[in-house]
């Protein structure tokens, strides 16, 4: 875990700081010139009393009341961002969900450059309706959570993980060569068959099949969710437990049905 403060939080706190200064000392500022002006007739003693109130006064009223309204906008803020991770992030997995994830996408392929490279696999659970019915839904639920924990461990910083829904995952590589991409799918592959998923006392091996697509130039997300969909049905077809990327731009358009 993360021990590095939420730079997020600490900007919020230092603007709580900022506020109830800046807007004590404001007001501080605003009296004294207040009563000076209003006072000024009155002599150099009553003027100094006068601004030595205008400055006691806000001071101990405006600092408290600046500080409670600032925590309480710090206090929405936070409200505001966890309500947007919320709405981004399956609360299963942790992982982002599919509008998340694909808008993800979508932004970083719109502001690649011309040349840009990466990748887009499918991940899917193999024989995850067999769990549910050996186990129960629950230990499903074990199981989905503990694919998408060895996902997010073998993955780069940058990377991104999604859960496309039901016990299929998405990651997207950026600037990765098609070698580079094949080594991150097998060690997904390895890390979900070595983890340990114990539903009956047992340790039972979970395992996946990916595909693939590989791009070299410019793309788009749904060019990429094709193929790598594709890649993932020859996968499966191919035996399970196993892994097959391909190039966006030699990709053999492949129909396969697979069997129940």
């Amino acid at each position: 875990m993360n021990s590095s403060p939420n730079p997020v939080i600490s900007r919020n706190w230092s603007s709580v700081g900022r506020w109830t200064i800046f807007g004590t000392l404001i007001c501080i500022a605003v009296s004294v010139a207040f009563n000076r002006i209003v006072f000024d007739d009155l002599g150099g003693d009553a003027v100094g009393r006068a601004v030595m109130s205008a400055t006691v006064l806000p001071l101990l009223l405006g600092t408290p009341l600046f500080l409670f309204l600032s925590m309480r906008v710090r206090g929405l803020a936070l409200s505001n961002m966890r309500l947007r991770v919320v709405a981004r992030t399956d609360s299963l997995t942790s992982c982002l969900n599919r509008g998340a994830f694909a808008g993800r996408v979508e932004d970083w392929l719109h502001r690649a450059p011309q040349n840009a490279t990466g990748a887009l696999l499918m991940i899917d659970a193999d024989n995850f309706k067999s769990i549910n019915d050996l186990f129960g839904h629950q230990m499903g639920d074990e199981a989905l959570t503990i694919i998408a924990r060895s996902i997010r461990a073998v993955l780069r910083p940058g990377d991104v993980a999604g859960r496309m829904g039901g016990e299929e995952f998405a990651v997207f590589l950026p600037n990765v060569s098609e070698m580079e991409a094949q080594v991150v799918a097998e060690r997904i592959r390895r890390a979900v068959y070595l983890a340990m998923f114990v539903p009956d006392g047992q340790r039972r091996h979970l395992s996946v099949s990916i595909g693939g697509a590989v791009f070299v130039r410019s793309t788009t997300f749904s060019t990429l969710f094709r193929i790598a969909d594709q890649r993932l049905y020859g996968a499966k077809n191919a035996g399970r437990n196993a892994i097959a990327v391909a190039q966006v731009d030699d990709h053999p358009d492949i129909r396969l049905k697979l069997s129940a």
